[in-house]
């Protein structure tokens, strides 16, 4: 097979001069889309149907047919993909294939986000998937399986990466707005607006845009809660702030420049259960101030792609719950930096495509209430990877080491195939090692966190190992220009998984003091169905089922918060020219759910939601939207309930996107 045709085949362009290439593709006044690419398996281009990883592709389009507030609703309707309720009102996670969401990645333009030191990974998630202005997205990527041989640590089950929308040579504007209402309970009412402008400031050498956003969520209560007065979501009000210039030096290369800033306030009542009824209401108050500066030269030469950036982030947490301040005198106030330097290079040599690349991560945290002083956590890594054909059969090679300061290294090599029988059909599996490492809320062991509701606390242990992971998948997909259809199969062990003590007050324990371990091995297998079919131009249905059999390998029982079947349906009808309706309908199965009051897991029932969404482009400019979430008022059962993991009922939204 010749060079050419494996390079048409893959399509490689390297994704750390993806960013580059928009802006370059823009003096000539023509919008670069990657609706039918993927750039975050191999860092290198590839169609959804040849890319050596289970993934899949959000597009801006697709966001804008439904309410959206976060980046856990834009991706839970995905294979693989399960929103789990992380507190008792109303946080989110993100679960791919089973894993917690601690072994999720989350990205923006391939640069990873992370408050999860600042604050414990229950929360801090939730911080970072509300972090990303909707209003700024122009597509995103899931990959779902490990990646660590590119990405190093925390992708142990997966990938989000969130690609922004670049600068423009063309002046662009455009401002948006929506609201939801919930039909039960009280209050909880949505507001997010938005505002977008890109053009060049110097015609065809400076490009920037600036993108705002603001969202404003009323707590919700329902006569559903345990405890009267507390609320099932909390309050949460948020202003984003992003602005980016891309300086085109000549046809082959650009210096990016990115900054933002986002406030998230965060208010809720909530249940302290085992405390006297005097005091069991209490109020939990988070304000998050997360400020990133990015900086990139791209270079698009004759024989090789290169990268070389710098980025930043910035977490400033302030604490005010009344647990925290009852019971340690002062308001939390923690800040979090990391600091990333990373290069990369993409060439040919003969048939191959090469990928090498470094990375030096540093994070800092200071915490007026924990660790005796600053903490500073340093990370290198290298890795490479090669993307060669044989035949019909396409071959991805990758390894990544990591040399962690306090863990020591780590290799993860990953191997994968895809076989294409014929154009439209394709074989392809793959395995690959997967690494952990402890953050520092677990592994400091000055740092402590309150549990037990207050009556006990959790502390850092610094003999904790690493988690490691060795995984495979094997499947087949199809796609034409109306059917798409695919099989994915896959297994996932973890070794040395860490998790923490727990009370267990039947029993007679309840240490005061608690700490983590590595005493758990997991195993997560299934397999994952999708498909979807176009009957006309203006009618398609979509669907996807995903089977998970999650255990604890040490009890021999069921994961907690995994439920073993999810499963997605979806009907777009362009009923009129300007007029396109879409049905949605979600089922998530049952699973184990823990009852602190009870110190035991228990099985809550499945539960379906309906949803119906429908948007009519009034004018070429002004575009409207309205529907129904959760159209059927469904519940959860009482197990739920009884831990205050609440759905809010049916809601109604209205909206309108006006772009010049």
């Amino acid at each position: 097979m010749s060079f050419v045709r494996n390079i048409n085949r893959r399509r490689a362009i390297s994704v750390g001069v993806l960013g580059g290439l928009l802006p370059f593709a823009a003096l000539a006044d023509n919008s670069v889309t990657l609706e039918d690419s993927i750039v975050t398996a191999s860092q290198t281009a590839h169609s959804q149907l040849s890319v050596p990883a289970s993934a899949s592709v959000i597009t801006r389009a697709e966001l804008e047919k439904m309410p959206v507030y976060d980046l856990a609703d834009a991706v839970k309707r995905l294979p693989g993909v399960h929103i789990n309720t992380s507190s008792a009102y109303g946080r989110k996670e993100i679960k791919i294939r089973g894993m917690d969401s601690d072994y999720t990645l989350l990205l923006v333009n391939g640069r990873r986000i992370n408050s999860r030191d600042a604050l414990t990974s229950n929360y801090a998630n939730d911080f970072d998937l509300s972090s990303i202005p909707m209003a700024a997205v122009e597509r995103i990527e899931v990959i779902r399986g490990p990646m660590s041989s590119l990405y190093g640590a925390d992708a142990l089950g997966g990938v989000v990466n969130v690609i922004l929308r670049q600068p423009t040579n063309s002046t662009k504007a455009g401002v948006a707005y929506s609201y939801e209402h919930p039909t039960k309970g009280d209050n909880g009412d949505r507001h997010i607006s938005s505002g977008y402008l890109s053009g060049a400031l110097i015609e065809d050498k400076l490009l920037g845009n600036l993108i705002v956003e603001s969202t404003d969520q009323a707590a919700w209560q329902t006569d559903k809660l345990s405890l009267k007065g507390t609320d099932a979501t909390e309050k949460r009000q948020g202003a984003n702030v992003l602005g980016s210039l891309s300086w085109l030096l000549d046809e082959q290369q650009s210096i990016d420049l990115d900054i933002s800033h986002r406030k998230d306030e965060r208010k809720a009542r909530w249940n302290n259960a085992s405390a006297p009824a005097a005091t069991r209401l209490t109020t939990n108050v988070q304000d998050m101030d997360r400020t990133t500066f990015g900086l990139a030269h791209n270079g698009n030469w004759d024989s090789f792609n290169s990268r070389v950036r710098y980025y930043y982030e910035k977490v400033e947490l302030t604490d005010d719950s009344q647990i925290m301040t009852r019971l340690r005198g002062r308001v939390g106030e923690v800040e979090q930096n990391n600091h990333t330097v990373d290069g990369q290079i993409s060439t040919t040599l003969g048939s191959h495509l090469l990928t090498a690349g470094s990375e030096l991560r540093r994070t800092t945290l200071e915490h007026n209430q924990n660790l005796g002083k600053e903490t500073e956590v340093d990370q290198k890594a290298i890795y490479l990877q090669d993307e060669f054909s044989l035949g019909a059969l396409d071959i991805t090679l990758a390894g990544r080491w990591d040399d962690h300061e306090v863990f020591g290294g780590a290799f993860s090599p990953r191997l994968y195939g895809v076989y294409n029988l014929t154009d439209n059909w394709v074989l392809k599996g793959g395995a690959g090692k997967a690494f952990k490492a402890p953050d520092i809320t677990q592994s400091d062991d000055t740092y402590s966190v309150l549990a037990c509701q207050g009556r006990c606390q959790l502390v850092g242990n610094p003999d904790l190992k690493p988690e490691t992971s060795v995984s495979y998948e094997l499947g087949t997909q199809y796609q034409n220009e109306r059917l798409e259809a695919g099989i994915m199969f896959f297994n996932n062990d973890v070794k040395d998984m860490i998790t923490s003590d727990r009370w267990n007050p039947p029993a007679g324990y309840m240490p005061k003091v608690m700490t983590y371990s590595n005493i758990s091995k997991a195993r997560i297998q299934g397999y994952e169905l999708q498909g979807s079919y176009a009957f006309t131009d203006a009618f398609a249905a979509r669907l996807n089922y995903t089977y998970s059999d999650a255990e604890n390998r040490d009890t021999g029982k069921e994961l907690d918060y995994t439920p073993q079947h999810v499963g997605n349906i979806g009907i777009d009808w362009q009923a009129l020219p300007k007029l396109g309706l879409n049905l949605d309908y979600q089922y998530t199965g049952s699973q184990m759910l823990v009852v602190p009051a009870k110190s035991a897991s228990f099985e809550s029932g499945a539960y379906a939601t309906l949803s119906l969404g429908t948007k009519f482009q009034a004018t070429k400019e002004l575009a409207l939207k309205a529907g129904v979430n959760n159209l059927t008022d469904t519940k959860r059962d009482d197990v739920a309930q009884s831990i205050d993991h609440l759905l809010m009922g049916r809601t109604v939204f209205v909206g309108f996107s006006y772009d010049l």
